[in-house]
């Protein structure tokens, strides 16, 4: 996992392209001015959705972590806190939805918290369980954008 601001652009230089091309995209459009949707950047490989969510507290989210993609998650407006640990491959399945990439776990353990606010972004590789969009203070309305880059360009 990676946590860092959009304004640490020097840093990107670091990463592999991919996430470089993710950052890049990140940095360079507004958001806030855009429609929810899916935007591709290179084409399947990697994408954005740009979406608006509301916070809710930890126990009615599940933790959620993908095989083929990484989750590059960058907070537009509002707060939240987003839950992370180590997919040990220990954990019950309570959900697979192989057509989007996604497992749901029924818990997790030793679960770290970060917060993020707007122009911070969080980077999700396969090897990490997430539970993002929790409340961070009070129950509030996001704009979010996660940008999926295939595994498999790293």
């Amino acid at each position: 996992m990676i946590f860092s601001s959009i304004k640490n652009h020097d840093a990107f230089e670091t990463y592999p392209d991919a996430i470089k091309k993710a950052l890049d995209y990140l940095a360079s459009h507004d958001f806030a001015a855009m429609e929810p949707g899916v935007y591709e950047i290179q084409g399947k490989e990697i994408y954005a959705q740009v979406f608006d969510a509301v916070t809710v507290e930890p126990d009615t989210k599940k933790a959620e972590s993908h095989e083929k993609y990484l989750d590059v998650q960058y907070l537009v407006s509002g707060k939240e806190r987003l839950g992370f640990t180590k997919n040990t491959g220990d954990y019950q399945i309570a959900e697979h939805i192989k057509e989007r990439d996604l497992i749901f776990y029924q818990s997790v353990e030793d679960e770290g918290w970060i917060e993020s606010r707007p122009g911070c972004f969080c980077i999700f590789f396969p090897s990490d369980i997430h539970r993002p969009e929790c409340i961070s203070g009070e129950s509030m309305k996001l704009r979010k954008v996660v940008v999926k880059v295939s595994a498999a360009l790293l």
